[in-house]
């Protein structure tokens, strides 16, 4: 190992021994991991567990780690956005790749499997309520990835530039940036199986910034037709939400596997929103799940 040791006020650790925000030691939490932002869709999920090891709870921050069969697995709530999505990312990335006895990076890096299930809008009308989209790539309009030294490849570089040059939203306080999610998991989820694939849009808010209005006048009023009418090849926005961009950004920088699956529980073009919300979003655990542990 080399270089100083990270500094108690960086990587804060607890009496206990946990890591801050999480509240969890390095041995209570899994290599694959699924995140959530509702801290009650935890219980969803660990409710398929054969085995609950651990339940840990702190702030909007609830991990429950078990087994399904022989596949050990943490499911993590983050909250909502990408401000919360930074702390979790990193906190996991430090419970599995810093020595907390030393405070010292480990000399071995883990890779983790980082799976969202959540809820999404959609963008395009031929894209139905309580349907599954899966996030090939994540355009952030939101400023997080601009605080990291992050690079975009030849490929995503290109569909960015794209887009910028399609929507005009790069402006003094909006400039997009793109990750693209995990080939690996990816392959998990195909279109075979009922899942839509597409480009995730992630906003730094719910109202304005989705082009929402209620008493205050959004400064982009066009927002949802020009994201919705973007094409570059065969990519088109298929979404937007507000995670999925930033933890594509930051597993890239880390080194691990992200992927991002959401079930759509409202349509804006057509201004439908589902009957059942929570149906909807059980069938996605329950599919999700069975291809994800195979």
């Amino acid at each position: 190992m080399q270089g100083n040791p990270i500094g108690a006020s960086e990587l804060i650790i607890t009496e206990k021994g946990c890591i801050y925000h999480l509240d969890v030691h390095p041995e209570e939490i899994a290599n694959t991991i699924i995140t959530v932002g509702d801290p009650g869709r935890v219980a969803m999920i660990s409710k398929y567990f054969d085995r609950i090891e651990h339940k840990k709870e702190h702030r909007e921050f609830i991990t429950h780690t078990g087994y399904i069969g022989h596949k050990r697995l943490s499911v993590v709530s983050t909250g909502i956005g990408p401000d919360n999505i930074d702390i979790t990312l990193n906190e996991l990335d430090a419970l599995v790749n810093v020595d907390f006895g030393t405070r010292l990076p480990k000399e071995d890096h883990t890779t983790l499997e980082i799976v969202r299930m959540g809820t999404s809008g959609a963008l395009q009308a031929d894209i139905p309520v309580d349907s599954l989209v899966v996030s090939t790539f994540g355009i952030g309009l939101d400023n997080l990835l601009h605080y990291y030294y992050y690079s975009e490849n030849a490929e995503v570089a290109f569909i960015k530039d794209a887009f910028v040059k399609h929507s005009r939203l790069e402006t003094s306080a909006i400039k997009p940036y793109m990750a693209e999610g995990s080939i690996q998991l990816l392959n998990k989820f195909p279109a075979r199986e009922g899942y839509i694939h597409g480009i995730t849009v992630t906003c730094p808010g719910f109202y304005a910034p989705q082009g929402r209005q209620i008493r205050m006048a959004p400064a982009l009023p066009h927002l949802i037709d020009s994201l919705a009418g973007f094409r570059c090849g065969d990519h088109r926005i298929t979404n937007f939400e507000m995670e999925t961009s930033a933890i594509y950004g930051l597993g890239r920088i880390m080194g691990h596997h992200c992927l991002s699956i959401n079930t759509i529980i409202a349509n804006r073009q057509t201004k439908e929103f589902t009957k059942d919300g929570s149906r909807s979003v059980t069938q996605m655990i329950e599919k999700s799940l069975a291809l994800l542990i195979e």
